[in-house]
């Protein structure tokens, strides 16, 4: 099993936020590539439905600034969960399909997350165009498991955690699921942050 040097890539994921109804906000995807090797990260074609790697938010409120042409949104400390899913049943008309199967990591946010989304004119007025944000996360939890042929831990691979850099489109996708009011689909790399001495 190999260890991640510091700021080494830990991972690469696909996802979408996700806004209910309530104002409740969370994220779902799924993984491009972990740090497992030789392991097959989908069941046929690259996709949410064919991964067997997925992640989970517990929901949260966030807040939104204001600056300019900068839009800011102020999510808390919060955690999520990474998914083996040996019979990939990722979609995302449905948010709580990427939270099933077993439960190998959780992370946990360490500081508020500021998430920026640029405005750009079109036709004289202000419309969003991408956004951005950055974050890192300890590992709080991990558990190991046997997959591809071999065994494997989280933990073992990445140290304390990651940061994460992460781009979404503006654009929200339509129509959402039910109990949704606006999803925008993201894409995020994280770097390992190693161990301790």
């Amino acid at each position: 099993m190999v260890a991640l040097l510091p700021a080494e890539l830990a991972w690469y994921a696909a996802g979408r936020f996700y806004r209910a109804s309530d104002g409740a906000q969370a994220d779902y995807g799924y993984f491009l590539h972990l740090p497992f090797p030789g392991v097959p990260m989908f069941d046929g074609r690259p996709g949410e439905r064919a991964a067997h790697f997925t992640f989970a938010a517990k929901p949260f409120m966030a807040q939104e600034v204001d600056n300019g042409a900068l839009s800011l949104g102020l999510d808390p400390v919060g955690e999520f969960s990474l998914y083996l899913q040996r019979r990939p049943a990722g979609s995302f008309d449905d948010p709580a399909s990427f939270a099933q199967g077993e439960c190998i990591a959780t992370f946990r946010r360490i500081s508020l997350v500021v998430g920026t989304t640029i405005d750009v004119s079109v036709d004289a007025t202000l419309a969003p165009a991408i956004g951005a944000n950055v974050f890192s996360a300890l590992l709080v939890a991990s558990s190991p498991f046997e997959f591809g042929g071999a065994r494997h831990d989280l933990e073992r691979h990445i140290g304390h955690g990651v940061t994460q850099f992460g781009a979404a489109a503006a654009t929200p996708v339509t129509p959402p699921p039910p109990g949704y009011d606006i999803v925008l689909p993201f894409t995020g790399s994280a770097i390992a942050l190693g161990r301790a001495g």
